[in-house]
């Protein structure tokens, strides 16, 4: 994504930027990828539910994965097909269980034996006989920070193995449930493919075990995360999706009338969109300078929730040309000691008013930003 700051100019900060040529050329990578093979994308809303970008996505022909009844609703609205919707959440309350029953959509993923037993009654209310794919923990370390990692034994997350069994056959007990399908999800922002190899392993020993008990899966959901370059944006603006792709459907043994289903977020969106801010001041500490910015940890949470990095651009300086380097911590007005977007960051000399660009901020930024300190929500626009 290159910023042109002429085409910035006069923006109210902080706002954040989206590339709309990025994000199509996204899309149709991952379009050219998938073409003519087994597989659905559904969008993981959680990570941008900005209504134009969702737009774009549902327009482009993929499916939507939900987590709470609001996404189903938007997902909804922005044109996803009601049928190419999947819900997953450990915590559906009967109202959104209600809320994806009435919407039609195409299945829930279902994280406990105590959520089968709910949605059962609901369906059975509603006169309805839904789908539901089995949420398995399979265990599986995906070596990324441990506030998202959602794949071994002691996450809040699915169904452990030892009591898959148990799920399958309280499926098959109840009246208005229909078994599709498995689905697992390992954690987030993966940039090596060894664990999908993995899970892909575990996968196959599952479909196979059951399959001698006559159980067969039509969906098989590998749920999402694929990791972006947060490091070198402009070198990687698109993450590897042949790679991602060519590894599950070459290590995954589908059979006739399986589909394999993934829910791609971050991978999608994160590239795509930019934090733009202002300098408000810069400190001069005893030994260290501040960049003080109009945007804080309310408008972009990463690095204060997970000590996440995002690149530090100075698009002012850069159009200044010859400036010196100098080393600044760049923060946030928040009253937190947390707010912090980079410690000792190597910018060009950096004078009050610069405009700043804060990467990668596509996913989990506008998402997650909040009111925090009763401040406004940040403003977005797709360039």
């Amino acid at each position: 994504m290159t910023l042109d700051l002429s085409k910035l100019q006069g923006l109210k900060t902080p706002v954040y930027v989206y590339d709309r040529a990025l994000l199509e050329a996204t899309l149709q990578e991952i379009k050219s990828c998938i073409e003519g093979k087994p597989v659905m994308v559904h969008y993981a809303v959680k990570a941008n539910c900005n209504p134009e970008i969702m737009k774009m996505i549902a327009g482009a022909g993929f499916g939507a994965d939900c987590v709470s009844g609001g996404e189903i609703k938007a997902a909804v609205a922005a044109g996803f097909a009601p049928e190419s919707i999947c819900y997953a959440g450990v915590g559906k309350t009967d109202d959104e269980i209600l809320t994806g029953v009435k919407a039609g959509i195409g299945f829930f993923n279902v994280e406990s034996i105590e959520e089968l037993e709910i949605l059962n009654a609901v369906a059975k209310e509603e006169g309805a006989v839904i789908n539901v794919a089995l949420r398995v923990n399979p265990n599986i370390d995906a070596h990324t920070h441990h506030y998202i990692t959602t794949g071994l034994e002691e996450n809040k997350f699915g169904i452990d193995l030892r009591l898959l069994d148990k799920a399958i056959k309280t499926v098959a007990s109840m009246s208005n449930l229909e078994l599709c399908g498995l689905h697992f999800h390992i954690g987030s922002q993966i940039t090596v493919m060894d664990p999908f190899v993995l899970l892909c392993e575990k996968i196959n020993g599952l479909i196979e075990h059951y399959r001698k008990q006559g159980v067969e899966f039509k969906v098989i959901d590998v749920g999402g995360g694929l990791g972006i370059d947060y490091d070198n944006p402009d070198a990687n603006p698109i993450p590897p999706f042949k790679a991602y792709f060519d590894t599950l459907l070459s290590h995954l043994h589908l059979g006739e009338g399986q589909t394999l289903h993934c829910e791609l977020g971050r991978s999608i969106v994160g590239q795509c969109g930019s934090l733009l801010s202002k300098v408000t001041f810069v400190k001069e500490g005893i030994g260290k300078k501040f960049v003080i910015l109009d945007a804080g940890m309310n408008d972009l949470m990463r690095p204060a929730l997970y000590g996440a990095h995002h690149n530090i651009e100075n698009l002012s300086a850069a159009a200044r040309q010859g400036d010196e380097v100098e080393v600044y911590d760049v923060v946030g007005p928040i009253c937190e000691s947390s707010d912090i977007f980079g410690k000792e960051e190597r910018l060009p000399a950096t004078r009050r008013g610069d405009l700043i660009a804060l990467r990668s901020a596509g996913a989990y930024g506008e998402s997650m930003a909040s009111t925090y300190n009763m401040r406004p929500l940040p403003a977005s626009i797709l360039l």
